[in-house]
C-alpha cells in the first residue's frame, strides 16, 4: 500500500501487545497517538528508539499523547523486550504485517545485496479524533521523540 499522506484517518487496528491481551487503536479515542513501527525487538535501532520513547513518556503524557510500538515480532519476543527495558508502553505484535501493509511501511529492504520484505521505520502522531496529522516514513531512531515534539509544538 502507499504511504498515508496526512490528513487522513488512521487505519483502524486491534493487535496483541507484549501481554498477550488485545489492544485496539481504539482503546484511545479522544488522545493524542505516537505510533511507530519498528522492524525487530531488541536490536539495536529499535532499543534506541523504544528507550527514546520510554524516556519521554511523561512530556508525552503531558501533551495528552500515549505512545505506541508495532513490529511484526511475536508477543513473547515484545514482552522480553519490554522487560528488558522498563518500556511502560504498549508493544504490538503485527505477525503478519496486516496492519504494516495499511499503513504503507511494509516495504522492498535490501541488505548485502538480498532484497526482502520488512519494516520501513516509520512514525505517526494522531489526534484525538483518529486523524493522522503528521507522518514521518523512513524516520531515524533518534528522530522520532524529538519529531513527535516539534509537532506538538513542544521545543
Amino acid at each position: 500500500m502507499a504511504p498515508l499522506s496526512p490528513p487522513t484517518h488512521a487505519p483502524r487496528f486491534s493487535l496483541s501487545n507484549q501481554d498477550g491481551a488485545t489492544t485496539a487503536l481504539s482503546d484511545f479515542a479522544g488522545k493524542k497517538v505516537l505510533l511507530y513501527f519498528y522492524p525487530k525487538a531488541d536490536t539495536p535501532g529499535c532499543t534506541t528508539q523504544a528507550c527514546a520513547v520510554r524516556d519521554a513518556l511523561a512530556d508525552l503524557g503531558q501533551q495528552g499523547v500515549a505512545a505506541l510500538g508495532i513490529s511484526p515480532d511475536r508477543p513473547k519476543a515484545q514482552q522480553k523486550f519490554f522487560l528488558k527495558y522498563g518500556l511502560g508502553f504498549p508493544l504490538l505484535a503485527d505477525e503478519d504485517h496486516a496492519v504494516a501493509e495499511a499503513y504503507g511501511v511494509w516495504a522492498e529492504k535490501s541488505m548485502y545485496g538480498k532484497k526482502y520484505m520488512g519494516i520501513n521505520r516509520s512514525a505517526f502522531l494522531i489526534d484525538e479524533h483518529g486523524v493522522i496529522t503528521h507522518a514521518w516514513y523512513g524516520i531515524s531512531p533518534a528522530d522520532t521523540v524529538p519529531k513527535v515534539m516539534e509537532a506538538l509544538g513542544v521545543s
